[in-house]
């Protein structure tokens, strides 16, 4: 659909990413992409940084103007193509419903899924740098500065990990709630909103870290993930290199 130029700025496996590419290919946007190598810095360059001062995915130019965060990008392609392939419950009162699911999915769920990702997946390529070269890295990245720091080169601990794992296990049960309450098959019905696409990601990438034990005695969670698995959307926004499964190898061999 044409309604203007967009350029997304994203990692392929960016879960705040995989948001804002779900979100484009259901209300059929036409957009270029650009996929910028976290590892390698290309977020904290100049020329990224002109456009999200903050260094992070993903970022939408969109004619020229600058989209950032993945929960504004999303709401704001509803916005301005509200009437194509809706994803927010034209009721007041359901739609109060999804933004506090977001809500809590954002403060919750959302910062939960970094620790694993960072424990099971990224941390050799922290331990190969020196402890000065470690600091100098968490000091570029502002909005991970702290984060970083507590993980240090050895990785969160077993603590740490316990709690973050504990809290996607407790919105894995409070989305077969909701399921329940709704009638499904989607978080807030019959419908697909936003609710289900910002909790996506999350579940997707735990089930790759092979952790779908958390919720496997939530049959309506279990039921929910396949359908959205099972479409042809699912499939162009986890395109290959998408799951951290197809690019650390340590991940294939373990599962």
């Amino acid at each position: 659909m044409n309604l203007g130029n967009f350029k997304l700025y994203n990692a392929l496996q960016s879960t705040c990413s995989q948001r804002v590419r779900y979100t484009l290919h259901y209300k059929n946007i036409d957009y270029s992409m650009e996929i910028l190598d976290l590892f390698s810095g290309d977020q904290l360059k100049p020329e990224y940084l002109s456009i999200n001062p903050n260094g992070v995915v993903p970022a939408l130019v969109h004619d020229g103007k600058i989209v950032l965060d993945s929960s504004v990008i999303i709401e704001y392609l509803e916005d301005i193509n509200f009437n194509h392939n809706p994803l927010r419950p034209p009721e007041p009162e359901n739609a109060a419903k999804m933004r506090a699911m977001i809500r809590y999915f954002d403060e919750v769920a959302g910062p939960s899924v970094r620790i694993p990702s960072y424990n099971m997946a990224f941390l050799p390529h922290f331990q190969d740098l020196s402890e000065k070269e470690f600091i100098t890295l968490a000091e570029s990245k502002p909005l991970r500065k702290d984060f970083l720091l507590k993980m240090g080169r050895t990785g969160f601990s077993e603590k740490d990990m316990n709690e973050s794992t504990a809290k996607i296990e407790a919105t894995c049960n409070r989305m077969e709630v909701w399921l329940e309450e709704s009638g499904g098959p989607f978080l807030l019905g019959k419908a697909i909103t936003y609710a289900d696409i910002c909790i996506m990601p999350v579940i997707v990438r735990m089930q790759d870290l092979g952790r779908s034990d958390l919720w496997a005695s939530n049959a309506k969670v279990i039921e929910w993930l396949k359908l959205i698995q099972s479409s042809a959307i699912y499939e162009k926004t986890y395109c290959e290199g998408s799951l951290l499964s197809q690019v650390y190898p340590h991940l294939r061999n373990g599962k």
